[in-house]
């Protein structure tokens, strides 16, 4: 039977293959369009527009995300409970304490943003604090906390960028193709010339699909590795399960939840939802239930 730090290993492993394949993915895109439309100035502005949007993303992505879940700030003083558990399970980590917000939803969730563990935020549902009992809590605050400690938000970020770097690729390439933007190989390099204009056009369509499954399949990866890092931090395995179970059972909708920031939670905020397997920001609650339930702490 494999062991909790063998699951943590083994994603671990898996999110850098991920990555590695991605970059060479976005790099092979870019270089077919550049070599299509004979100019490098295509890779320039991408490159500098992506940094630069996600750039303001990264610093102010807490700000923006409490914002938009209009979640509230918490202390020692009003929420005793809940602040003594992320204080035990952040010292057991080794992790600064983070902020805590509450969100007052009666849909049981919690999120983790931060662009690094000392500026991080630990978020929770007033549902969910009313649902779980107190291990099952444990396991979802380990959660959050493994996301804190793997620095998965700034991993994320990373990916937000190659996507968007593919997408503007893309854009830019069929609007230099179709509207004149760029010199063509293909007018003057005859046959060989045509077949790549037709092979880059195609890629500005699926190329962006294509990155958008990279980011899905990584986001899954870190939450298999943030369950297998919770429960190592609690070493009980079972509460987390117990409580993703509860909260994928809750039929109520979070009603602050939005596209942007659904992949944060750590079940899909968005009941009765039936998304894909391959286009889902999370894994199936079961296949992590299974996970957990399948791990043996020694």
């Amino acid at each position: 039977m494999a062991t909790i730090y063998d699951q943590a290993d083994r994603n671990t492993r898996l999110t850098w293959v991920y990555i590695t394949g991605f970059l060479v993915f976005v790099i092979g895109i870019g270089y077919v369009f550049a070599s299509a439309l004979d100019s490098d100035a295509i890779l320039y502005f991408a490159v500098i527009l992506s940094v630069f949007m996600s750039f303001g993303s990264y610093w102010w992505s807490d700000k923006i995300v409490l914002a938009m879940s209009r979640a509230k700030p918490v202390t020692r003083e009003n929420a005793r409970e809940l602040y003594n558990i992320v204080e035990n399970l952040s010292i057991t980590a080794g992790l600064p304490v983070p902020k805590i917000y509450i969100i007052e939803d009666a849909s049981p969730n919690a999120f983790a943003t931060g662009r690094d563990p000392q500026h991080a935020v630990v978020c929770v549902t007033t549902g969910i604090l009313e649902r779980l009992e107190k291990v099952e809590l444990e396991g979802v605050l380990a959660h959050e906390l493994s996301h804190v400690g793997n620095r998965d938000i700034l991993l994320s970020t990373v990916i937000v960028v190659l996507v968007g770097f593919v997408a503007l690729l893309a854009d830019w390439f069929r609007f230099s193709t179709f509207f004149g933007g760029g010199r063509r190989r293909g007018s003057g390099d005859g046959e060989a010339g045509v077949i790549l204009m037709i092979i880059a056009l195609i890629l500005s369509i699926l190329a962006p699909i294509g990155a958008m499954l990279i980011q899905l399949a990584i986001s899954r990866k870190r939450e298999f590795l943030a369950d297998a890092d919770g429960a190592l931090l609690t070493r009980y395995p079972e509460g987390l399960a117990r409580a993703l179970e509860k909260i994928s059972a809750d039929p109520r909708p979070l009603s602050e939840a939005n596209s942007a920031t659904a992949h944060l939670f750590i079940v899909n905020p968005f009941r009765g939802n039936k998304v894909s397997k391959l286009f889902s920001t999370h894994p199936p609650v079961e296949d992590r239930i299974a996970a957990l339930r399948g791990m043996d702490i020694k």
